[in-house]
């Protein structure tokens, strides 16, 4: 059996997200919780096996295989396309830690190993299970969100290195 070769991919990291509290909790008729303060961030430490330095589920061992989400800009396109948006919606309401530009993140299989370099060298993460979109897509998006982003809501993952990822150009290879 022939081994599978590495594919590398320019893209950009649109957003990341660093969450100390879950702010979508309860009935999303009753508006998120308002977060304790920026989640967004220029760069995060990403730990092996743990997530992301200060985010909620980093070191939780109920999300110690999806401690860290990665999710596709593109798929906030299609919302905004299919809903009639006049733009589309800021990353920040999906709630996802590492938001990407240019790659199929939803199209990676379970168990697929990629790695991103934004400069301070590759971190790699194994693919672990669909990050499947919530009803509160459409209270703190639009009415119709939640089932626009079915198949669309990226991946869950966990960290197999240490490292530092940051905003803007970057390389991902999957393996």
């Amino acid at each position: 059996m022939a081994a599978r070769r590495a594919v590398s991919t320019a893209v950009d990291v649109v957003a990341l997200h660093v969450s100390p509290v879950h702010a979508y909790e309860g009935r999303p008729g009753d508006g998120p919780r308002p977060d304790p303060g920026p989640v967004s961030r220029d760069q995060v430490a990403v730990r092996a096996g743990l997530g992301l330095v200060g985010d909620r589920y980093f070191n939780h061992p109920a999300h110690r295989l999806a401690a860290v989400t990665v999710f596709a800009a593109e798929a906030l396109e299609h919302v905004a396309g299919r809903l009639g948006l006049a733009g589309a919606p800021d990353p920040l309401v999906v709630r996802r830690n590492v938001v990407l530009r240019g790659f199929d993140v939803d199209g990676l299989a379970r168990r697929a190993v990629f790695s991103l370099d934004s400069g301070d060298g590759p971190v790699r993460f194994e693919v672990h299970r669909p990050a499947n979109p919530c009803a509160w897509m459409d209270a703190v998006i639009a009415p119709g969100a939640f089932k626009a982003l079915r198949g669309r809501g990226g991946k869950r993952c966990v960290p197999l290195d240490d490292g530092v990822l940051r905003l803007g150009p970057a390389t991902l290879v999957v393996r």
